[in-house]
Order: structure tokens, then sequence, then C-alpha cells
């Protein structure tokens, strides 16, 4: 059952994403209880590392990747100071 539950808990990165969204619209809305407010933003923190940490996972693969072909890792975005 553990496992179950862990299967629902761990939801593609576009499912995360998309539910993320849909907790910030609710809680823009204003309209929650402070109660389901709580909830939601605790929902939204485990959404959001369960992001990153897939992010950080597909950025990893792309790296070994291009290793792999002997072509120089990917530089991290550095956006110019003037925009």
């Amino acid at each position: 059952m553990a496992k179950k539950a862990k299967k629902e808990d761990e939801l593609q990165f576009e499912e995360a994403l998309e539910e993320l969204e849909a907790i910030v619209d609710d809680m823009e809305q204003g309209e929650l209880s402070l109660e389901d407010s709580l909830k939601a933003f605790e929902r939204g923190i485990t959404l959001t590392r369960q992001c990153q940490a897939a992010l950080k996972n597909a950025e990893q693969k792309v790296n070994l990747l291009l290793e792999k072909q002997n072509q120089d890792v990917v530089e991290p975005f550095k956006p110019n100071s003037d925009e």
C-alpha cells in the first residue's frame, strides 16, 4: 500500500507543473480557508521540489550524453544585465 501512495505522489513533470499552476490559481483567488491555504501551500512545496529534482535529473542526463559524444558540457545560462 505504501508503494501505491508513493506512485500517486510521483507525477510526471508536466502533471506536477499543471497541478502546481492550478494551486497557484486557487490561492490567488483568495477564497480558500486558512487551513486549505496551508494544505495547498504544503502541496505546492512538494510539487516544486519534485519539479526541481526532475529538471536537475534531465540536466545531468543531457550533460552525460554530451560528454559521451566528446562535446563540451553545456554552460549555465547567464542573462545579459542590459535587459
